[in-house]
C-alpha cells in the first residue's frame, strides 16, 4: 500500500499543476464579437491585445440627466470595457441633477460600492428582512450596497451630484422596480393586484413610464 501511495503522489501533483496552469492567466480581455455566457466572454487573442484595451476614458464626462429621473449612469461594464471580463470588477459614473433620483433598483449580479465626489446624495438599501439602512452622503463618503438588495440614490442638495461606483462583477445587471412594474405590457389588473394600487394610479404610472396594458 505504501508503494501505491508513492506511485500515486507524482501523478496527483502532475494533475494538480496541470489544472492550475489551465486556470491561471494574466487577463481575458473579452471578445465582444462572440456571445456572452454565464462565465463571461471568450478571450480576445493575446496577440491582438494592446494597452488601449486596459484603459476606459468614459467616466470623465458628465452623463445626460435630461430625463424623467434627472439622472444618468455611465457604465464601464464588460460591454463597454472588455478588459474587466473575468476579473470580478467594473465601474460606473452616476450623475444626479438637482431633484434627480435613481429609484429603487437591484443589481442581481454584484455588490456595489459608491463614492461621492461632488454634491450631496441620500442613499440607502432595504434588506431581505425589510430592515432599512439609509443616510446622507457628502463628498468623500462611501457606502456599500450588498448584492441583490433593493437600493436607491437621491440628490439631496441644490447642485449637481456625482459619484463613482464600483461593482464586484464585470456585468452586475440592473432592474429598476418602477420600470419593471409600469414600463412593460403586464396587464394593469395584474399590477393592481400585486401592488395594492388602484386602477387610476397604475394607469397614470404606466402612461408616465411608457407601459401598456
Amino acid at each position: 500500500m505504501a508503494q501505491d501511495k508513492t506511485i500515486m503522489l507524482p501523478i496527483f501533483l502532475s494533475l494538480l499543476l496541470s489544472a492550475s496552469d489551465a486556470l491561471v492567466q494574466d487577463f481575458c480581455v473579452g471578445d465582444l464579437s462572440a456571445a456572452d455566457t454565464p462565465a463571461g466572454y471568450p478571450c480576445k487573442k493575446v496577440s491582438a491585445v494592446t494597452c488601449d484595451d486596459f484603459v476606459f476614458t468614459g467616466l470623465g464626462k458628465a452623463g445626460n440627466t435630461s430625463n424623467i429621473i434627472k439622472a444618468a449612469v455611465t457604465p464601464a461594464f464588460v460591454g463597454q470595457f472588455p478588459a474587466v471580463n473575468g476579473l470580478g470588477i467594473s465601474a460606473a459614473r452616476l450623475d444626479l441633477a438637482p431633484g434627480g433620483v435613481v429609484p429603487l433598483h437591484t443589481h442581481p449580479g454584484g455588490s456595489e460600492l459608491l463614492v461621492v465626489v461632488q454634491g450631496t446624495i441620500c442613499a440607502g438599501f432595504i434588506s431581505s428582512a425589510n430592515a432599512v439602512y439609509f443616510t446622507t452622503l457628502y463628498k468623500g463618503d462611501t457606502m456599500v450596497f450588498p448584492q441583490g438588495q433593493l437600493h436607491f440614490q437621491i440628490n439631496s442638495g441644490n447642485d449637481n451630484a456625482v459619484a463613482i461606483v464600483s461593482f464586484s462583477s464585470p456585468n452586475p445587471g440592473l432592474q429598476i422596480t418602477s420600470f419593471a412594474l409600469f414600463a412593460n405590457s403586464l396587464p394593469s389588473a395584474v399590477v393592481e393586484k400585486v401592488t395594492f394600487l388602484d386602477d387610476e394610479q397604475v394607469k397614470k404610472l404606466k402612461k408616465v413610464l411608457g407601459g401598456t396594458g
